[in-house]
């Protein structure tokens, strides 16, 4: 069995989606702290030609706190807002604007759950059949930190292949999965480039920008598009 482990984002960029589709259980990891300034409720989008930030609104929200002890404030219409004046014109527009107006207009206010919705419904739309696990839910030694923790979820899980964004290459080492019996890889992206509106190209933007702008065929294709380390 393939898994990954990742902190929930907020629509985030193309590799995040790749690594989902890539492994056959996805661990939304839920009960570790909320870090500031992170891609956990904020990303980018294209607006004027130019990289835009996006926030979602938090309520108390501190390092001190897990995910889902955190709940959203309230300004996703003002979000709608922003993403329909920035995207109105793209080519895909209506069908991903339903998309994320029912992601964004959700009853949820449990940041956790909220984005674990939202990585399950842009997968729906994508087309990613990948199951989705809370860590909060796994039975799990909570006092153990970083590599050692994420060793004993894959025990747990019984995993045989740990699959993580490249960046992870800084944090974990092939040798300590693998004296478990765990291989592990890290994803990296092609080079990506699609045509946007006549701006010259903005890369690593937030998923939304990639659906407003390729049908889900093209899409597909795009989520092939990585190489395993």
């Amino acid at each position: 069995m393939k898994l990954a482990i990742m902190q929930p984002y907020f629509f985030p960029y193309i590799g995040y989606w790749q690594l989902i589709n890539a492994v056959d259980t996805f661990v939304v990891y839920d009960d570790v702290n909320y870090i500031n300034k992170s891609y956990i409720n904020r990303n980018s989008i294209l607006m004027s030609g130019q990289k835009q930030r996006v926030t979602l609104e938090l309520l108390g929200a501190t390092q001190n706190k897990l995910i889902n002890e955190i709940e959203i404030g309230g300004n996703q219409k003002k979000l709608l807002k922003t993403i329909q004046t920035a995207y109105k014109k793209a080519p895909f527009f209506d069908d991903v604007y339903a998309v994320l107006e029912n992601i964004l207009m959700q009853k949820e206010k449990n940041l956790a759950h909220f984005l674990d919705f939202l990585l399950k419904r842009v997968s729906l739309y994508l087309g990613i059949d990948t199951e989705f696990i809370y860590s909060s839910d796994i039975k799990k030694n909570n006092k153990l930190k970083a590599q050692e923790k994420i060793i004993d979820i894959a025990k747990i899980l019984k995993a045989k292949n740990y699959i993580n964004a490249i960046g992870g290459q800084a944090i974990y080492t092939k040798e300590g999965f693998e004296q478990d019996g765990i291989a592990i890889n890290f994803l990296k992206t092609t080079p990506l480039e699609y045509k946007q509106f006549n701006n010259v190209f903005i890369p690593n933007l937030s998923i939304i920008d990639v659906m407003m702008f390729n049908d889900k065929n093209e899409i597909t294709k795009i989520l092939s598009k990585y190489e395993l380390i």
